[in-house]
């Protein structure tokens, strides 16, 4: 990412506490305007509890990592934005459910290639 120089910034709309807080820039959407304007709504019940969703936690699980509860709204949806200095968005991902996480190696493609 330093090579890159890309910045992260967390955005969420729950305040952090001591076991959440992030080791990037973060922004409580408590609102959820950017959440809106970003396409990401709500997920289904499927999204969060199907197959590919128990793989990714029972992975984390088989990993030593510990999954922390949400304190609000688990239907909201995630994703992942990829905005130039120039405001231009490069990269939209909604995320369909947990694991539906797109892989950092294509982030940095098109971080590299400059187009989406």
């Amino acid at each position: 990412m330093a090579r890159l120089g890309l910045q992260v910034m967390v955005i969420t709309f729950e305040p952090p506490d001591a076991e959440t807080i992030p080791k990037f820039s973060y922004y409580c959407d408590s609102d959820r305007q950017l959440y809106h304007y970003f396409g990401m709504l709500q997920a289904g019940f499927w999204d969060l509890w199907g197959p590919r969703t128990l793989l990714a936690y029972l992975q984390l699980l088989l990993k030593g990592r510990r999954i922390i509860s949400s304190r609000s709204d688990i239907y909201q949806r995630g994703g992942d934005v990829v905005i130039d200095p120039f405001g231009r968005v490069r990269f939209h991902h909604i995320g369909s459910g947990p694991a539906d996480r797109p892989d950092f190696e294509k982030i940095f493609r098109v971080v590299e290639q400059g187009v989406q």
